[in-house]
């Protein structure tokens, strides 16, 4: 699913080529992708865009009159700027934005379809889509700490609640978690200050670092590349590769359609986490440590 950095490189290129023009029709191939009835579509187009803007992990586009179209891309939905009035993939294509000099075209890979679009009149339409998470990147030391010791979860969870922190999915949590030296499955009840304040600086450290990164990589351009696995991660999508700082094979804990990465030796002082499905099938035999897999 794309995340902060992701989102924000979106926003960005978006910006750049969107803001000031009209949007001249809206083209849907998936009835399923619209999630509301009023305004509808053919009242949206003919407006100039004003703004285009994050929330969480959509992305809101601004038009004259107080109108408004709210973007969520989900886990494969990706966005493409081809020739004005481009043809809408057959298989994987949901939709087209038209301007005159380009078409924003939104696809979903899978059989499954959960991006999703909305489409408002006044900003008040929308509010009901902020999760209230705060902003890791504008918010205090302060303010992330309220955050975290709101309610008791492990720490991956709460960095990706939307109600806790904004813009933080599975992949950039662990990258944060292994820059922070923290094991994934700590209480954030039970941390300290000093915990609490190098998790902090590992949130804004790797979201600006690697917002930084794709910002550079995409230069001009239209970001074509939208993944949640990227060469240089540390931890994430790198099970059983060597963690970057000390070799040491990478772990993973698997759970639904996500799974956790994490170096034992960097995060969690040698010890092994427990994978559902397999911790329960060895019983016994599960290491309980990573010396007992080199």
């Amino acid at each position: 699913m794309p995340e902060l950095p992701d989102i924000t490189i979106y926003v960005e290129a978006l910006r750049a080529r969107i803001v000031g023009r009209k949007l001249e029709a809206i083209r849907l191939a998936s009835p399923f992708l619209l999630r509301t009835v009023s305004p509808s579509p053919r009242e949206i187009a003919g407006r100039a865009v004003e703004s285009v803007a994050r929330l969480g992990k959509r992305i809101v586009i601004g038009l004259a009159g107080d109108r408004w179209i709210v973007i969520h891309l989900m886990i494969a939905g990706r966005f493409r700027w081809l020739a004005p009035r481009a043809k809408i993939p057959g298989r994987v294509g949901l939709a087209a934005f038209d301007f005159e000099d380009g078409s924003l075209i939104l696809t979903e890979a899978g059989s499954k379809r959960r991006a999703s679009l909305h489409l408002f009149a006044g900003r008040d339409g929308f509010a009901a889509l902020d999760r209230g998470g705060i902003e890791p990147l504008d918010s205090g030391l302060d303010a992330f700490r309220g955050a975290l010791r709101r309610e008791s979860h492990t720490v991956k969870r709460a960095l990706t609640d939307p109600r806790l922190v904004s813009g933080i999915g599975n992949s950039y949590s662990d990258e944060i978690l292994h820059r922070a030296r923290m094991s994934p499955m700590k209480l954030t009840k039970s941390m300290t200050d000093e915990e609490i304040a190098r998790l902090h600086r590992a949130v804004i450290d790797t979201l600006t670092f690697w917002t930084e990164r794709l910002r550079a990589e995409t230069g001009d351009r239209f970001p074509e590349k939208v993944t949640a696995f990227r060469d240089g991660m540390a931890v994430h999508g790198r099970f059983g590769q060597p963690c970057p700082d000390c070799a040491t094979p990478v772990q993973r804990i698997v759970y639904a359609d996500n799974e956790t990465n994490y170096c034992a030796r960097c995060q969690t002082n040698g010890k092994l986490l427990a994978d559902r499905a397999l911790s329960r099938l060895l019983h016994d035999d599960w290491p309980k440590s990573i010396d007992e897999v080199e």
